[in-house]
């Protein structure tokens, strides 16, 4: 591996030595006022014939003399002429011409560059000034409210992870995240979670390896949507294509530009949870003699003699990690927690009992980030060459968390020969994690489960920090089983010894890279064969220390990931007459990839206290798991598209691939498209207000290929019998027979750009039917198998997508451009395996899955209901019908647990983006927005039912809390009806075994409307004025000021981000242990030498 990393980092050098050789001949490059290449623009000699025309980089070579002029003109653009003089190297910046598209040339698949004007499919373009303004460590987060039909889903982990879906899910136990491409090269984005942390149980999030993209290096994101669109790059693009284009060196001679950032942030407080401060520890019903601790004045305390004066004390129940407990009172004098701390003030003492004055939204601290780069560039006639160097450092909103990335890049083009062009780059990054969030449920590392869920409110964080730092940092935690009597951890260590202890770390090393020969055989084809590459491995390391609630241990995670793709691809662009233009392609592909990983544990504990390493367990380590999977994908494609003048376009495309991962002999598959557009505007070039109208018209197939390993059954090693070892089979029988996945897709658009440019739109309907879905199906356990992989299943997504540019002002000093995103999508599981109508996807805490149900949307959330009045036989009364029956305690009636009580998609999507630019300042502010899809909130479903929001102390309609006895006018007054139809006037006593949440509420009554509307980002850039800096080193200056997440300005869940995810991946629609959203503040400065 690293002897072929070596020799593509040598070829890449060698093509940067000749780069400054002499040439007599005039080179030059043509470009928009955006920096973009502008291909196939006229570069002619005034009062000659002779000519040249601008390849796919905008660049151009022709012969001259001093004296004479050249002509550069280009559709859309306004006409330069230019002397030549003694200049061997020109760079031309185009000015569009009134009225014209200024966005003509799109990358689509493949890296093959297109006009936008005739293209017959969806895609939409974002600018690389976008994520370098607002300085989002993960890119693919400042993709959110940019593009029609994208829906993007991140958390507020440190470093977590992001969902990226396309047009729905498409695939029922399958992968659904677009595929992500950077100059051509696709590179892996997959997590490494587990699959409980993906369900909402303990674990880390280490995030999506597109992370690792360096936002300071993209030069545009195009987004292709359709499998018309994607079909050229094989069966895993079936999710649609986030292309990315680096920047490229584009000026003469040598240039060094140096940025550097600060960030920085504050919580936002209605992402967290607001405590009542009224009663404090403990599970206490005055109703239930079970629940009561001493059969005193105080039942809700313990009372025994802790101090050893020969008196009882009353003594707070520590080890019920909930807050419905005695109601503060400063008169009392209790025995709490830290009366164990030797180092307290208030050791083996009696303590007012009073709520914390310091909470736990005090124990986040201010996130902190800063970003340097500095990039090396320069270019002449022959080439050009770019290198950089950058460095990210975050720190996270809590103590011992912190990520750094290091990142190079070095890339180089040279025309060896006037048709003959070589270039490559390889970009490495480093990235070193310590201290990610432990999230999810079901263990101490997941502090904010414990803070949301399962916390007392007279516990002050200040104290715990104390405890830590003032007991040779042991687990000193608030959480003692029984005060005095059994002091260790009944379900919770200490926060602060979670943090510094219990840490986990990890580092991934990668490489991408490419190397191509770019031939230029004749005028009208061109022949480019192409090497690329991702790789990367990854360590990662879980400690839980000696003194822990859990036993003390070392777990040890190696995964490695490796590709190599070979493309050769000719394509011609050849006119067959004076109104019929050819562009077509025919090419190659061998893609070979292996995915590899270990996992090992130490078994008993440590020996050694602390020292965290395989080799200290103190019994034999289990045989370790491994993994090995190698996957081999061959394909042959073609394409091409017929021009008739500029107005009508038909574009045809297919693609065989052959797959490793399907039967021997039955492993080859075809999938192909055809795409029709209409540009009307052609026709009506005297209407003077409609510059462009185009209508397009597409159907594609694309497959997608079986998982590794699905053909033959493999036995597994489990732990053995003492000395015998063991084997066996999964629970799940794999196919020989299976066969690919496919997505059949259908798309009509309409595209309208108006009045100078200034009024656009694209408007997009689809419908994709994905089909021979690969999934598990439960079969006859006389079989030994609880399930069997199939061929089975249909989902329907079918949506509107609407793109909006406006420009409202634009004059010499002044322009103000909006653009206006929404995506409807409606997603249906049109039917599973034979008579089978659900598939469970997923299951949650508190008996909630996520499902995919026959006639439903893919992610229905099933769980416990209310029982409604009519839905049994002689319920009649018609103003009952549909209220919740109320039973004789005053509690709900319940259902069980498979009833359909969410849907995790949105109703729809959208993104609001403004920027003004005034002379040298420029303004931009993004709104997005989310509309309905639901949310089910594990967090409230236990806060509620362990007493600590605020909610649980409110005043009923008697003016009396709900926690005061029923008989004395407490309680709640659930509304709904009684069993015979009459309204309900019963309340319910609200305690710690009944009342408000898991102890008496359904699942239904946790899901929320996860709706939002969102200020997502802001930035305000200044340019400095070029005449400060003439005859200068210094080229040219940015100073901006950003922020992102600074207002959520409509939400329905409570007390948290509902955009907050556990992690990427089909399993949606839950929060459990969420973080606090922050806002960030921060500045760049951006300078050019």
């Amino acid at each position: 591996m690293r002897q072929k990393l070596l020799l593509l980092f040598c070829s890449i050098i060698f093509l940067s030595t000749g780069i400054f050789a002499q040439e007599k001949l005039v080179t030059g490059t043509v470009k928009n006022e955006a920096g973009d290449a502008i291909v196939s623009a006229s570069v002619k000699i005034v009062g000659s014939n002779k000519g040249a025309i601008t390849d796919e980089n905008g660049s151009f070579k022709i012969g001259v003399t001093a004296l004479d002029k050249l002509e550069i003109s280009a559709i859309n653009y306004q006409t330069q002429v230019v002397t030549v003089g003694d200049q061997t190297i020109l760079q031309i910046v185009m000015v569009a011409a009134e009225g014209s598209n200024l966005s003509d040339v799109v990358v689509t698949a493949l890296g093959i560059k297109r006009s936008k004007s005739n293209l017959p499919y969806a895609v939409q373009q974002v600018g690389g000034d976008q994520f370098t303004e607002t300085r989002a460590s993960n890119f693919a987060n400042a993709l959110s409210g940019q593009v029609a039909g994208l829906q993007i889903t991140q958390n507020n982990n440190l470093g977590g992870s992001t969902n990226v879906v396309l047009r729905g899910f498409k695939s029922l136990t399958g992968n659904n995240q677009a595929l992500f491409v950077i100059d051509g090269v696709p590179i892996d984005n997959s997590n490494t979670n587990t699959s409980s942390q993906k369900q909402g149980f303990a674990g880390f999030d280490y995030g999506n390896s597109a992370a690792d993209v360096n936002p300071d290096d993209i030069a545009s994101v195009t987004v292709l949507k359709g499998a018309a669109a994607t079909a050229l790059y094989g069966s895993r693009a079936a999710n649609g294509v986030i292309l990315i284009n680096t920047k490229k060196p584009n000026k003469a001679g040598i240039g060094v530009t140096a940025n550097f950032g600060v960030t920085t942030g504050s919580m936002d407080k209605s992402t967290f949870v607001h405590y009542q401060d009224q009663y404090g520890a403990g599970y206490y019903d005055p109703d239930v003699a079970a629940t009561h601790y001493s059969n005193t004045d105080h039942p809700a305390f313990f009372y025994y003699d802790v101090d050893g004066d020969g008196k009882n004390d009353y003594v707070a129940p520590s080890g019920d990690d909930a807050s419905f407990g005695e109601k503060f009172d400063p008169s009392l004098m209790v025995f709490q927690w830290y009366s164990q701390d030797p180092s307290s003030p208030y050791y083996n003492k009696a303590t007012p009992w009073v709520a914390a004055k310091n909470g736990p939204s005090t124990f986040f601290i201010n996130p902190w980030s800063n970003s340097s780069s500095v990039t090396v560039s320069g270019a002449n006639e022959k080439g050009g060459f770019k290198m950089g160097y950058t460095r990210n450092e975050d720190k996270g909103i809590m103590v011992n968390s912190k990520i750094i990335k290091d990142l190079l890049n070095f890339g180089a083009h040279y025309k060896l020969l006037d048709n003959l062009t070589v270039e490559g780059d390889i970009n490495y990054s480093r990235i070193r994690g310590r201290g990610r969030y432990g999230n999810g449920y079901g263990d101490p590392s997941s502090i904010a489960a414990n803070f949301r869920e399962w916390w007392e409110t007279n516990v002050d964080i200040q104290d715990l920090k104390n405890a830590y730092f003032n007991n040779n940092k042991t687990n000193m935690t608030w959480n003692w089983k029984q005060i005095g009597k059994n002091n260790k951890p009944a379900y919770w260590d200490n926060p602060y010894f979670s943090r510094y202890e219990n840490y986990e770390t990890d580092e991934r090393n990668r490489y991408i890279g490419h190397a191509s020969v770019n031939y230029q055989a004749t005028a009208w084809l061109n022949i480019m064969g192409r090497v690329s590459l991702d790789h990367y491995d990854e360590i990662q390391e879980e400690r839980t220390a000696t003194g822990s609630l859990n036993p003390d241990g070392y777990t040890r995670y190696n995964h490695a990931f490796s590709e190599y793709n070979y493309d050769l691809i000719a394509t011609v662009d050849k006119d067959l007459g004076e109104d019929l233009n050819l562009h077509a392609l025919l090419g190659g592909n061998i893609r070979k990839s292996t995915t590899s990983s270990i996992y090992a544990e130490t078994n008993g504990g440590l020996v050694v206290p602390n020292w965290f390493a395989l080799s200290n367990s103190v019994n034999p380590i289990e045989a370790p798991v491994e993994t090995y999977q190698p996957i081999r994908v061959n394909g042959v494609f073609a394409g091409a598209t017929l021009d008739y003048k500029k107005l009508i376009s038909l574009d045809l495309s297919g693609r065989n691939d052959i797959s490793s991962t399907l039967p021997k002999g039955d492993n080859s598959y075809f999938y192909g498209s055809a795409s029709a557009s209409f540009v009307f505007s052609e026709l009506l070039k005297e209407a003077g207000w409609l510059n462009h109208g185009k209508l397009r018209l597409n159907y594609a197939s694309v497959g997608n290929s079986a998982p590794f390993a699905s053909l033959v059954d493999v036995y597994t090693k489990p732990t053995g019998y003492g000395s015998i070892p063991l084997f066996s089979l999964p629970d799940t029988k794999n196919n020989a027979d299976l066969k690919p996945e496919r997505t059949n897709s259908f798309e009509i658009g309409l595209n309208m750009d108006m009045f100078s440019n200034r009024v656009g739109f694209d408007v997009t309907y689809y419908n994709t039917h994905s089909i021979d879905q690969i999934l598990p199906v439960a079969i006859s356990d006389a079989t030994g198998y609880g399930f069997k992989y199939v061929n089975a299943g249909d989902i329907q997504n079918q949506g509107f997508e609407v793109s909006v540019n406006l420009t409202p002002v634009r004059n010499s000093d002044f322009r103000w451009d909006m653009n206006l995103n929404w995506t409807r999508n409606r997603n249906k599981v049109i039917k599973l395996f034979g008579d089978n109508k659900n598939l469970q996807l997923g299951g949650f805490q508190g008996g909630v899955s996520v499902n995919a149900t026959v006639g439903q949307p893919y992610g229905t959330l099933r769980g416990s209901d209310f029982i409604y009045y009519g839905d049994e036989e002689g319920q009649t009364v018609a103003d009952a019908i549909g209220k919740h029956v109320i039973l004789s305690s005053g509690d709900p009636a319940l259902t069980g647990s498979n009833e359909v009580i969410g849907d995790v998609n949105p109703d729809w999507i959208g993104g609001i983006n403004n920027t003004f630019k005034y002379k040298n300042f420029s303004l931009a502010f993004l709104i997005d927005i989310k509309q309905g899809g639901d949310v089910y909130s594990i967090d409230q479903w236990y806060g509620q039912g362990t007493g600590l929001y605020k909610n649980s102390v409110a005043l009923n309609a008697n003016g009396k809390s709900v926690r005061d006895p029923v008989d004395e006018g407490g309680g709640i007054l659930n509304p709904g009806v009684t069993e015979d139809g009459q309204p309900n006037t019963t309340y319910a006593v609200v305690s710690g075994v009944r009342g408000l949440g898991y102890n008496a509420m359904p699942n239904k009554a946790f899901v929320y409307d996860a709706s939002y509307v969102k200020l997502r980002s802001v930035s305000l850039a200044y340019n400095f004025p070029q005449k400060w800096f003439d005859n200068k080193a210094i080229k040219g200056a940015t100073l901006s000021v950003f922020g992102r997440n600074l207002w959520i300005i409509h939400k329905n869940l409570p007390d948290a981000d509902p955009e907050d995810a556990a992690s990427s991946g089909n399993i949606q629609g839950f929060q459990v242990g969420s973080y606090p959203t922050y806002r960030m503040y921060g500045f760049n400065l951006n300078v050019r030498f």
